[in-house]
């Protein structure tokens, strides 16, 4: 990633808090908080599918799913642009 900013390594079940890194490029916390990441999209890409098949979702409920993929699109994108540089 080309600006460091804090990345999430996933949520602690114990305490229920998410814990946050400022990773190197290509250590361990990049990749921890990479395959969160993807996890994360795989997860929200089933939650919005399911939500569109079903058909029934207003528009003020549809609406609140776009920060979220957005956030996940963006992260995603920079993870590729991260493995191009």
């Amino acid at each position: 990633m080309s600006a460091r900013r804090l990345r999430s390594l996933g949520v602690d079940p114990a305490t229920g808090k998410e814990a946050f890194a400022i990773a190197r490029p290509g250590g361990l916390l990049e990749a921890l908080a990479d395959a969160h990441a993807l996890e994360s999209a795989a997860a929200l890409a089933a939650v919005v599918g399911a939500v569109l098949q079903a058909g029934e979702a207003s528009d003020a409920e549809l609406a609140t799913l776009v920060p979220p993929l957005h956030a996940a699109l963006d992260e995603c994108v920079d993870m590729m642009a991260a493995d191009r540089a």
